[in-house]
């Protein structure tokens, strides 16, 4: 038993978090229910899913950090989310990323990172219509890939891009699949509650052993532990407690090690290092990175030192030639959250680290093999040769170990070989086939001698557009080749007749050169790279700095264009990006040029504004919060309810007075008066007996003494509030309305119409009832399971709701019954609400995805088929009650529980929502209510004015737009606002169709100046007092004379817009690079 005592060398290896500076700060991750881990590395690059639907993947260098834009490049080559995405052990720039579209996609990382977003991949593979959930690539055969959907698993040859192996046997989805280290089996984990161990080439069944696993059907991993005949997986037990299991295949039935976890809903993602035997425990939604070592004795599992931070979305360990070995960096666990990307250090303590530590880096897998996916598939096996980590015995030293970032070197010197045989990629340029094409193209006629050999490797060099005459573009302007053209010109061979343009092929002759010529290993691997699909040739047009190439002339006339034939005319010059015009020639032939140099700088910029550029600068970016002085609140609140279903607000006021829904039976409702603060009376608080649970509750918009509230009977009662108050409970309503046989939902008053009031109930039915008559008027139907919320246009017209069936709905009420458009809402089941943004054009719906994480996304009120944006917030029970101000755009959302009003503007342009800055208040609070625009103090630069409700008080709550001139009445701020706080139509007028638009008001309060006005009165020039040679003042006669003679001087002036620099040969943008 002595060996139990043996200290470990790792046992105090202690997790190391950068700041934030030092971390990838400001990117965009959502929650994903997929198997796999959601990030990647390389010893190059890090991979990760983007966005909310996760269909992107974006890819940085591994050292990489700082805040990233929105609109960094990414990889787009899937239609549905990435469920797995892994780098190749050999190439780090070799990606593979699996989706639920059905498709795997091999992905060539340029060296220097992605300057442009990629969607054309090097080789696609298909699993027919089956979801794929897991990909990875082989650990000792170069060019081997494997991949899972639903109970199929696939490998694939990339050399010849095709599928050599595939296997059904499995009943359920596979969950997970890990390689021995030696390459020779596969343990795949699936959701019978199995676990095999699989030999893709043993005669007979492949499934070699099974075992029963963990007893939950929810999500398990299995890793196979190094080359040791053990293997560990994660999982639920059928008490849905997190389990870690060890198995060793010569006991494969019965585990080896259980140990039993804590109850928590994320699947546990085992990251295991063989070197170290170092275990990463990273849980989906866990704050927690557990680290544990592995022994072959009792106890196996021993807990080391744990890393509490932010919630892991993913993670992913780097490989071990990329570590700071000079730092006793041991491991590195990347862990993605939802806006950032941490590198995780786990560092032995040591005294000194001005050495290498050679205990505690054994020696590592390397990244150079020589086995292939064919000779693997014959049965050869050959273990990847080790490495050693020592500074002093590597190349570089201790800088990252950085493998090929392309494929697998050209390892023949006889000649035979070709790009397709590297492994599967589109045909590049000087390929036998593309040869051939070339010469049909080309109308060039390819005799058996002059045909291009299949063993012979042709390089085609990529040159900017450059013709040994002058140029002269459509509009007549002639371009002079530059010092660095002709030098290139002058070094091609001089049996070339003519250079090619870029984009175009040129014939047999032109292009062959022998594979001796090109035999070094660099230069055929730079040949392969400059013809990688994934490369763009064309630069990024930001980084490209501006030059005055050519003087481009406006647009003129034909009956002009004719007369100024042959002629040079330069007219408004403008800079105008390298990218952008040897775009243009490339296009048309100078066709290009025709358009005026404004709309060819600035046409690009025009279809997009600086907000989804730069970032979204509005008016409203700063808004501040405050909350009244003490002595406004309303304190010493007691016996708060929290029955009040979800569909209901909790909390309703006006300007007058706030409703609160009381705890006990009889369903009370308590009213405060406003105009009353301070802390209430201890005893009996004076409330509204309805009888029966509430269920919603609303003040009607143009009576502030007017409650209707809905019961759980299906019966509306309609209060009426004194001047004064309620000095004592009581029970008679001032009416009663039996709207519906069932429970209700919710009900809502119309925004424009007085006596209108609509209510929905348990019976999938909406009514639309008038108070003056207590009749029905319109009854919607369409709805498959509960109503969530309903919310009305802006113009009164139209109604739009979110149900529990993940649908979307807009309705006419008084033209039909059924709704006239349908889209997908959000899917989670807990609760959603709705509201219309941007004068109706728009639709903002708040609900939960399918791992329960709020969102808030944005419709298009003519086409819900699909949200134009999704932002994520965080994970939640309390479902977001949103309000929007349309004068400012403004969206507050909040729920209750919370302690924070995320703000948002909604905007009519991506990415529709932006957010502002969000207000965090010192308590929670119950509910939230916003008054009417013409309560804001806008001499206070108020915008937007609410009551919060917490535990104990009721706090009125001010937003305001920090302003300097704040003495002045903010028009840009204060638009005529429409008046909602009075009705603009009759109940009988809006069922009988009588519309008619609310007016408008200005806030201006009297006396009060606008900005504006301030703002356009030009300042006056001081006139200096002309001082003539005799003391007297210029006679109209002299001031005249001199006009005439200025006219004079200049029309015998040459007048030309040429500058002296456009005849300046200027410096080729390859040589600011060399």
């Amino acid at each position: 038993m002595a060996w139990r005592f043996k200290a470990s060398k790792y046992k105090n290896a202690a997790p190391i978090v950068p700041k934030a500076e030092a971390c990838v700060r400001e990117i965009c991750v959502g929650s994903y229910q997929t198997y796999g881990n959601n990030i990647a590395a390389s010893g190059a690059f890090m991979a990760f899913n983007w966005e909310h639907t996760g269909s992107s993947v974006a890819v940085l260098p591994l050292d990489d950090c700082g805040r990233k834009s929105k609109t960094m490049p990414l990889l787009h080559g899937h239609t549905d989310t990435v469920t797995d995405l892994k780098f190749s052990p050999f190439h780090d720039g070799l990606l593979a990323t699996a989706s639920q579209d059905c498709l795997v996609k091999i992905w060539h990382i340029p060296e220097k990172g992605l300057e442009q977003s990629l969607s054309d991949p090097e080789a696609i593979f298909s699993h027919k219509q089956r979801r794929v959930e897991t990909v990875g690539f082989h650990p000792t055969a170069d060019g081997l890939m494997y991949s899972t959907a639903a109970g199929c698993v696939a490998l694939f040859d990339l050399s010849t891009q095709k599928e050599i192996f595939s296997n059904n046997e499995h009943p359920e989805v596979i969950q997970s699949a890990s390689w021995r280290e030696d390459g020779s089996v596969l343990a795949t984990s699936c959701k019978d509650k199995c676990v095999r161990i699989f030999d893709p080439r043993a005669a007979g069944s492949p499934i070699q052993l099974t075992a029963e696993s963990h007893q939950s059907i929810k999500d398990s991993r299995v890793v196979w532990l190094g080359n040791q005949q053990r293997i560990l997986t994660t999982g639920f037990d059928a008490a849905r407690l997190r389990q870690v299991i060890i198995r060793d295949v010569r006991n494969f039935s019965t585990p080896e090690k259980t140990l039993e976890l804590d109850c928590s809903t994320g699947i546990l993602m085992p990251l295991f290092d063989p070197d170290t035997n170092m275990l990463f425990l990273a849980g989906k939604g866990d704050t927690t990175i557990n680290y544990l070592e592995i022994t072959d004795k009792d106890p196996y599992l021993i807990e080391g030192l744990r890393h509490t931070g932010e919630q892991t979305k993913g993670a992913c360990l780097v490989p071990k030639r990329a570590l700071k070995v000079m730092e006793a960096e041991v491991n590195r666990v990347l862990q993605l959250t939802s806006n950032m990307v941490i590198p995780i250090m786990y560092q032995v303590p040591r005294k000194t680290y001005r050495d290498f530590h050679a205990d505690l880096y054994p020696e590592t897998t390397g990244y150079k093999t020589e086995l292939v996916a064919g000779e693997w598939l014959n049965g050869s096996n050959q273990a990847v040769p080790k490495m050693s980590l020592d500074p002093a015995k590597r190349e570089h030293g201790d800088e990252p170990i950085i493998p090929r970032l392309g494929p697998k070197p050209f390892s023949s010197t006889t000649g035979d070989v070709s790009f397709d045989k590297v492994f599967a990629v589109p045909l590049a340029p000087g390929s036998h086939e593309n040869i051939s094409n070339v010469g049909q193209d080309s109308g060039v006629e390819m005799t058996p001698a002059q045909g291009a050999k299949p063993d012979l490797i042709v390089e085609i060099e990529i040159k900017k557009k450059h013709e040994r005459e002058p140029v002269v573009a459509g509009n007549g302007v002639q371009k002079s080749l530059t010092t660095s053209e002709r030098r290139k010109i002058f070094e091609q061979n001089s049996e070339s007749s003519e250079n090619s343009t870029e984009g175009e092929d040129r014939t047999d002759a032109d292009l062959r050169r022998s594979c001796s010529s090109r035999s070094s290993f660099a230069e055929r691997r730079r040949i392969y790279e400059n013809r990688s699909k994934s490369q763009v040739d064309e630069k990024p047009q930001s980084p490209v700095p501006l030059r005055r190439e050519h003087s481009k002339v406006e647009p003129l006339k034909p009956s002009q264009q004719q007369q100024q034939q042959g002629n040079v005319i330069d007219t408004k010059r403008i800079s105008v990006p390298e990218g952008k015009l040897m775009e243009e020639h490339r296009r048309g032939n100078g066709a290009g040029l025709k358009k005026s140099a404004t709309e060819a700088a600035f046409s690009a910029a025009s279809t997009k504004r600086t907000s989804t550029v730069f970032g979204k600068v509005s008016k409203f970016r700063h808004l501040k919060g405050t909350p009244g002085h003490k002595s406004t609140h309303i304190e010493n609140l007691r016996n708060l309810s929290r029955q009040i279903p979800g569909e209901c607000n909790g909390f309703h006021a006006n300007q007058e007075r706030v409703a609160v829904p009381l705890s006990g039976p009889g369903g009370k409702i308590a009213i405060f008066e406003l105009s009353r603060p301070g802390r209430l009376p201890d005893g009996v608080i004076p409330s509204l007996v309805n009888g029966s649970n509430i269920m919603d509750f609303q003040w009607d918009p143009f009576d502030a003494q007017r409650l209707a509230v809905a019961c759980d009977d299906g019966i509306v009662k309609i209060w009426h509030i004194e001047a004064g108050g309620l000095s004592e409970p009581t029970n008679t309503p001032a009416g009663e309305l039996t709207a519906h046989l069932d429970k209700i939902y919710f009900i809502r008053f119309h925004p424009l119409a007085a006596d209108v009031l609509l209510t929905a109930s348990y019976d999938m039915t909406i009514k639309l009832w008038d108070l003056r008559t207590m009749s029905e008027k319109c009854s919607l139907s369409g709805h498959t399971d509960q109503i969530f919320d309903f919310a009305w246009s802006p113009c009164g017209r139209l109604g739009a709701t979110v149900c529990k069936d993940g649908k979307i709905r807009v309705y006419n009420p008084r033209k039909s019954e059924t709704p006239i458009r349908e889209g997908n809402g959000p899917v989670g089941t807990r609760g959603a609400r709705i509201t219309w943004a941007l004068d109706g054009h728009y639709i903002v719906c708040t609900g939960f995805d399918k791992v329960s994480e709020r969102q808030i996304s944005v419709y298009n009120a003519q086409k819900l088929s699909a949200p134009l944006n999704t932002a994520s917030l965080d994970v939640s029970p309390s479902i977001l009650i949103p309000f929007y101000d349309e004068d400012s755009s403004t969206l507050f959302v909040t729920g209750k529980g919370d302690s924070t009003i995320y703000c948002y503007e909604i905007t009519d342009e991506e990415p529709y929502i932006c957010p502002l800055s969000h207000h965090r208040c010192t308590s929670l609070h119950q509910g939230l209510s916003f008054l009417t625009k013409n309560h804001c103090d806008v001499a206070s630069v108020e915008f937007s004015k609410a009551y919060r409700l917490t535990n104990t008080t009721i706090e009125p709550l001010s937003f305001t737009v920090p302003r300097i001139k704040s003495e002045l009445f903010q028009d840009d701020l204060f638009p005529p606002t429409r008046i909602n706080w009075s009705a603009t139509l009759s109940a009988e007028d809006w069922f009988a169709s009588n519309d008619k638009a609310a007016p408008k008001v200005s806030l201006k309060p009297e006396g009060m100046e606008t900005l504006s006005s301030i703002q356009q009165v030009p300042a006056q020039p001081i006139k200096k007092p002309d001082h003539p040679q005799f003391g007297g003042q210029k006679s109209e006669y002299e001031i005249n004379k001199q006009q005439e003679i200025q006219k004079s001087v200049s029309a015998r002036m040459e007048f030309t817009t040429k500058l002296e620099q456009d005849d300046m040969e200027g410096v080729d943008e390859n040589e600011w690079q060399e």
